[in-house]
């Protein structure tokens, strides 16, 4: 592992002859918090399902997924294995509360159950006792009471705290969060973002944090892993990333953050089309057919060989200058 919570290194998952995922390697360092983004379609959910061992039956997956403190590579493990592994060594807390909680279970046994089931306290009762004390840090009213209440009796926001709850009860050490703020408002956002950096921070957890929002990639993460077409484009610190991004799909994200408009268009800025579903990737660089770059040679040119970097830009919207090297030829495209 050399000192990383997570270590994956060539996966690939497929769906009967169909690549889903291909080569997506990923280190994540003890406390370090990285964030993930993408369009829908690239590939950040299925990635975040393979390392908790949670890929449906009809997806092979292929490569290495190791956590610190396991034994075993998650890729080939048996469902006993990874059983003891989920909730233990790693957590996730999902986008929709509702599907991640039992609606038949008081939200206290839920939190309790977390802890009964991987032993990490001595008893039942010991465990419910801890429950209402999570539940209380992550800032839930009247906690005691609450942890009596049924997940329809809580407000979203209060569910996704009681979800937080469960994934920090044993302390792992690699927490994933898959876009667990969308259905939230802003403020309520703000609140569960604090409560999750905050939750990592107080046991030294890494963690994963998968979102659209690039803003709450910049406040809550130190360095970002950009995905498109089921592979890693580009990764490094936030600050590089967003001040002098290398791919050109990174500088259309962020083109697309920025509200002012484009004064060639009159318009927004935006990226054309949409990621190509998975097996309908062109030839060469699958991000051809919506780049404003586009060469004749990108249609044979593998995308992934990216160097150089724009120019700095303050403000991290870096849209402009971008150069990337074609591997077959010296000179820079711009």
């Amino acid at each position: 592992m050399s000192g990383h919570v997570l270590a994956i290194t060539g996966l690939a998952i497929d769906a009967g002859g169909t690549r889903l995922l291909d080569d997506v390697s990923l280190t994540i360092a003890p406390g370090e918090r990285v964030g993930l983004i993408g369009e829908s379609g690239s590939g950040k959910s299925i990635t975040s399902l393979a390392i908790m061992g949670l890929l449906p039956r009809s997806l092979h997956a292929s490569g290495s997924i190791r956590l610190a403190g396991v034994p075993h590579d998650v890729v080939g493990a048996s469902e006993e294995e990874l059983s003891r592994v989920r909730g233990r060594d790693v957590a996730m807390v999902f986008q929709e509360p509702l599907t991640a909680l039992n609606p038949t279970m008081r939200v206290g046994d839920q939190v309790a159950e977390a802890m009964t089931i991987h032993g990490t306290q001595p008893s039942r009762s010991a465990a419910r006792a801890r429950a209402v004390e999570l539940l209380d840090a992550v800032r839930l009213p009247d906690p005691a009471n609450l942890a009596r209440a049924y997940p329809h009796q809580l407000s979203g926001g209060q569910r996704q705290r009681v979800v937080l709850a469960i994934a920090l009860a044993n302390d792992p050490a690699l927490l994933i969060c898959d876009e667990p703020t969308t259905a939230l408002d802003v403020t309520v956002q703000a609140q569960v973002l604090d409560l999750v950096v905050r939750g990592v921070e107080s046991r030294d957890a890494a963690l994963l944090f998968i979102t659209h929002d690039l803003a709450v990639v910049a406040t809550v993460c130190e360095s970002v892993a950009v995905m498109y077409a089921g592979r890693i484009v580009e990764a490094g610190p936030v600050e590089e990333v967003f001040r002098r991004p290398r791919h050109r799909y990174t500088q259309g994200l962020l083109a697309a953050c920025d509200l002012a408009v484009d004064p060639a268009t009159g318009r927004l800025r935006t990226i054309a089309g949409s990621v190509p579903p998975a097996g309908e990737l062109p030839d060469g660089c699958v991000f051809r057919t919506r780049c404003w770059k586009a060469t004749d040679e990108c249609r044979t040119t593998p995308p992934w060989t990216v160097e150089g970097g724009g120019p700095s830009d303050p403000e991290g919207l870096a849209a402009r200058g971008f150069a990337c090297h074609h591997p077959a030829r010296s000179e820079t495209v711009v």
